[in-house]
């Protein structure tokens, strides 16, 4: 069998990279272990995919190199596949300012990505083991369940190692490692957080609440030698192992095992003026009332039960308002850990991009072998980022093969 592109991975990546390499007039074949295509794309976003970001552009991606996504991402920008959904009649909506999701089921979206390889004539082969790669002169050569393959370019497009029932695997570090390929530590990003013993019994009496928060880490990082924060306002939602919601998924790019989060109860507040007005103007409200006001009621209970502390506004010193400043404003928590890649929606850091081409996403020196997708080092934030990385990666890719 022989093919001038074959494309490990039916994800979103390799699905677009293939499509668009098969309307160029290319041969393609598309082979993966699992027993269905795309099926990130079918458990994303509660089941309908929030498949783009109209602000989506480079800021809002981690990398150890960080230009390398630009040239993508200018190229195959959110407003082009949104016009290929419209193309296809799927209805969206916007669920938060720039993230659209499917309306009704992101198996609608899938089924574009799969009505266009079909049309652009590609193969696609489930249920298919890779069992080696190896450089076949000016080509490359697979040993697979289906015997034999060989091609003229080999995109490798298997994602990264998060949420590993999906069938998520290493296998596309493992082929750039026996390329020579560097391939940066990864860990599980846009994951919620674990903490122990007593603040995991505490959030623990308060899942399924949620509230608006600002939340900030230091990130150990640096770009360009300046060391940066992370921080976004986002809900938190406490669970019962610890804290999730999209402030904290966002938030856990920056995190790394020993960081302290800092989360900002009342965002947009001055908390200790508020407290000083509060006790001016209503002294014999509870504390406890003025809370519950502005949080939820659980939460504002449980913060008084926590603190050991709830009376008459008029009873408060102004040392007592700052120290209930300190937390409201300024919650301190370290957790544990994350729910690791069970949970998390991406990897964070994969296959060293200052090897691969930005442009035809090409391994230096090795032009017939190409990686796309999740598995390089490139990850987004959450909200529709990471799936525009894979439209933009692969078109880049199936255009230049």
């Amino acid at each position: 069998m022989t093919y001038d592109v074959v494309v490990i991975g039916a994800g979103a990546a390799g699905l677009m990279c293939a499509l668009t390499a098969g309307y160029a007039g290319r041969r393609v074949l598309v082979v993966d272990h699992a027993n269905k295509a795309g099926k990130k794309i079918l458990m994303s976003g509660g089941g309908r995919c929030n498949f783009t970001n109209l602000a989506s552009g480079p800021a809002n991606f981690f990398s150890a190199n960080p230009h390398f996504c630009i040239s993508a991402l200018k190229r195959y920008r959110p407003e082009h596949f949104v016009e290929l959904v419209e193309r296809h009649g799927v209805e969206y909506v916007e669920k938060a300012p720039g993230q659209l999701f499917c309306a009704h089921s992101a198996k609608e979206l899938l089924g574009v990505l799969l009505t266009e390889c079909e049309w652009a004539g590609v193969e696609l082969r489930l249920k298919t083991a890779v069992t080696a790669v190896e450089r076949a002169g000016e080509g490359m050569r697979l040993e697979t369940s289906l015997g034999r393959i060989d091609c003229g370019v080999l995109v490798v497009a298997t994602g990264g190692l998060s949420i590993p029932t999906l069938g998520a695997s290493g296998f596309g570090y493992e082929i750039a490692r026996q390329f020579g390929l560097t391939v940066t530590e990864t860990r599980p990003a846009l994951v919620p957080f674990t903490l122990t013993s007593q603040w995991k019994a505490r959030c623990e009496a308060l899942a399924g609440v949620a509230c608006e928060v600002v939340v900030t880490c230091r990130d150990g990082r640096s770009l360009k030698g300046r060391s940066f924060e992370g921080r976004y306002r986002e809900p938190m939602l406490f669970t019962h192992r610890g804290l999730s919601g999209p402030a904290m998924l966002q938030i856990s790019s920056h995190w790394q095992p020993g960081d302290e989060l800092q989360i900002d109860l009342l965002p947009g507040v001055d908390a200790y003026a508020a407290l000083l007005e509060a006790r001016s103007d209503t002294p014999r409200r509870q504390l406890s009332t003025w809370l519950a006001e502005r949080l939820p009621k659980r939460l504002a209970l449980a913060l008084t039960e926590w603190h050991g502390d709830d009376g008459a506004l008029a009873d408060y010193s102004n040392a007592r308002l700052e120290g209930w400043t300190e937390a409201l404003s300024a919650w301190r928590v370290k957790p544990a850990g994350t729910e690791g890649w069970r949970t998390a929606e991406v990897t964070l850091g994969g296959v060293d991009t200052r090897a691969i081409s930005s442009k035809t996403f090409a391994v230096d020196g090795l032009p017939q072998l190409r990686f796309i997708g999740e598995v390089l080092d490139v990850t987004g934030e959450l909200g529709g980022h990471n799936f525009q990385w894979a439209w933009a990666s692969g078109v880049a890719c199936g255009s230049a093969v």
